[in-house]
């Protein structure tokens, strides 16, 4: 198991295999870099080298008291790519990893990235507002406070369903990815866990999607039920320069999971262009 210490000396779990081109991976919450294992295999076995990590106090990575902020997992993510000297990388966001990424290339610059991709992604803000009237709800983000501090494991069992669209008319739910979401939900620091929520919903990322400056696609689902489109998705690709918008209809948030085949054909498509 690979393990880098963090100028803080946290201790953060990553993944590294294959050779090539370099795909780094960041997660949603409250998951782990299992959460990529479809794309992480399918782009393995095209000549892709995939990197997923553990965010800090989720997953396998150290569960710390302090530190859960947005600033600090895009400062966990340039150490990892400066410690791997990672170049002419494509950095994958989904959900709370799409700020992850454009938080790096806030903070951190262009340079060592060659396209960007944010997929469901919270950017640039999520909570609803008089200038922002598409957002969620701060009712509907205290909800999910409630549910992480007074009983995760029931709650992470139920906000699956919504995650993968199982709540949707005519779906038929996969036991097996409820009980994964919950697994790599259990398995993090729920203090972690419940601070990352005011950091995915309520973290400005404007500033830093003007900062990206490579070609960058923006994935999402018009009816995303946990991050809006009009919200995130629709808004990001105006904010960076020459972003291209691919939505789909019907898709639910997880869709790289729940619908990879056609996430990875479009994934393909643009890394390979």
């Amino acid at each position: 198991m690979s393990y880098l210490k963090m100028k803080d000396g946290t201790e953060m779990y990553y993944k590294d295999w294959g050779k090539g081109q370099p795909i780094v991976f960041s997660h949603g919450w409250p998951l782990s870099g299992d959460a990529w294992d479809p794309q992480m295999q399918f782009f393995g076995e095209r000549g892709y080298r995939v990197i997923a990590h553990d965010r800090r106090g989720h997953g396998r990575s150290e569960q710390t008291w302090d530190g859960n902020d947005m600033n600090t997992y895009a400062d966990d993510l340039a150490q990892l790519i400066e410690h791997l000297d990672l170049k002419d990388a494509v950095l994958i966001g989904h959900s709370t990893g799409g700020g992850e990424v454009a938080r790096y290339i806030g903070r951190h610059g262009n340079q060592r990235v060659a396209k960007a991709v944010l997929l469901a992604a919270v950017p640039p803000f999520m909570l609803k507002s008089d200038s922002n009237p598409d957002g969620v709800s701060i009712e509907t983000l205290d909800g999910l406070r409630n549910g992480v501090a007074t009983n995760r494991a029931q709650f992470y069992e139920d906000f699956a369903k919504a995650f993968y669209g199982y709540d949707r008319k005519g779906a038929t739910p996969s036991n097996g990815l409820i009980q994964s979401f919950w697994m790599q939900g259990m398995l993090g620091s729920i203090k972690a866990q419940y601070e990352c929520i005011k950091q995915f919903s309520e973290t400005d990322f404007h500033e830093d999607l003007a900062k990206i400056a490579v070609p960058t696609l923006v994935m999402h689902s018009e009816d995303d039920e946990i991050v809006p489109f009009k919200a995130s998705g629709a808004r990001s690709a105006k904010l960076v320069k020459g972003a291209v918008l691919k939505t789909y209809k019907g898709l639910p948030h997880a869709m790289p999971v729940t619908h990879h085949e056609i996430i990875n054909k479009d994934l393909l498509d643009f890394i390979a262009s």
